[in-house]
């Protein structure tokens, strides 16, 4: 009769688990890295309040008065005027295509106003497409702009005191004034959901036919690695359009989100974006042994786009080498191009560098693929 628990067998399946672990070094590493993946992007990278925003300066004339509030918003830590004297409609062009954040504008008559006590006023527009971002920097607007006044007044105290008491500071929140959290999470969901499935659906393309045993009969058939490539990657953009129309569908009905952007734009964005996955997911394909290890690269791969694009936490509020790691994600480029299109308008013109990322993604995840497929015939 066979014992229950013998220690020797059970010695010989740790030793066999073990060998078998240590071969299977794909998923060894992901047990490693991905804890310290998430420890290095949690604690270091995600910032849920940014400091040191872009932002842009039109004040036809700066006074002390002008000067002493653009330094108290600095001082907030929340505002950088990387561009201190702009037009109106270079600022306009400015946070149209996301280059800043906020446009402060200080009419040429303000210094008069405070000096005479006449109710002062200066405008703020923020980019309100991630409403994380302006919320923190927006609430501190009043109380900081009423004492620099008080501060740089001196000797005229009592009109000052006066100024600082009226002084209006209006905030407009361009393209969504209302702060909706589902106008910017929505739009994001559409590249979100659109990488998760292309990129782990093509990621078993090679592997499925080496696992099933027919890889020699596609080795066989007279077709270039080209040609197998776009025949096991073209399907999928149907795949992804269904996705997109049940997406974009749901937005508008259920969250009612607003689309005032050009739809070939849109559906160029997704074409390009969808096309740049399925390639990536072919190339890993072709480094994955199996289909597990093909959804566990697929993974390592989702996990930094999630954290690292701007879906979930600010982009701007990363640091460098944060932000650096997320401009080489193909979905920081697309949430970009698709909060822009809808939400803002934005032409052609506007999202030409995110439309000229995606293309170099094309472009060299195509030539990985095809290098490692000739590899792997050897």
């Amino acid at each position: 009769m066979t014992r229950v628990l013998s220690l020797r067998r059970l010695r010989a399946m740790l030793v066999k688990e073990t060998i078998q672990m240590r071969r299977d070094r794909v998923t060894f590493a992901m047990m490693l890295g991905i804890p310290l993946l998430l420890l290095i992007l949690f604690g270091f990278a995600i910032n849920t309040d940014p400091k040191h925003l872009p932002a842009a300066l039109v004040a036809p004339t700066q006074d002390r008065y002008t000067r002493a509030i653009v330094t108290a918003l600095e001082m907030t830590g929340y505002y950088h005027f990387t561009y201190p004297n702009v037009s109106a409609a270079e600022a306009e062009r400015l946070i149209a295509d996301g280059t800043v954040s906020f446009v402060v504008t200080i009419p040429s008559d303000f210094g008069r106003r405070v000096a005479r006590g006449d109710h002062p006023q200066i405008l703020i527009e923020a980019d309100a497409t991630d409403p994380a971002v302006a919320s923190g920097a927006v609430s501190t607007l009043g109380t900081v702009a009423s004492q620099a006044l008080l501060r740089e007044a001196g000797a005229e105290a009592q009109a000052a005191q006066a100024a600082a008491s009226q002084l209006q500071v209006i905030v407009h929140k361009r393209y969504n004034p209302e702060g909706i959290t589902q106008y910017n999470i929505v739009p994001g969901l559409l590249g979100v959901i659109l990488q998760m499935t292309m990129v782990m659906m093509t990621s078993m393309a090679l592997t499925r036919e080496t696992e099933r045993g027919t890889m020699e009969n596609l080795l066989a058939m007279p077709v270039s690695p080209l040609e197998i490539m776009l025949g096991k990657v073209l399907p999928y953009l149907a795949v992804g359009a269904v996705q997109m129309a049940v997406i974009l569908g749901a937005a508008k009905v259920l969250f009612h989100v607003p689309f005032v952007g050009a739809m070939w734009l849109l559906l160029l964005g997704v074409l390009l974006f969808v096309l740049a996955l399925v390639l990536l997911g072919y190339t890993i394909s072709t480094m994955a042994r199996n289909q597990m290890q093909a959804m566990q690269l697929a993974f390592f791969f989702f996990l930094p786009s999630i954290l690292l694009s701007g879906f979930m936490f600010p982009f701007r509020g990363m640091p460098g080498w944060a932000q650096w790691v997320g401009e080489m994600l193909p979905l920081t480029h697309f949430l970009r191009l698709v909060r822009a299109v809808m939400l803002k308008g934005a032409d052609l013109a506007t999202v030409r560098p995110e439309v000229g990322a995606l293309l170099a993604f094309i472009l060299v995840f195509s030539l990985l693929a095809l290098s490692r497929f000739r590899r792997t015939l050897d």
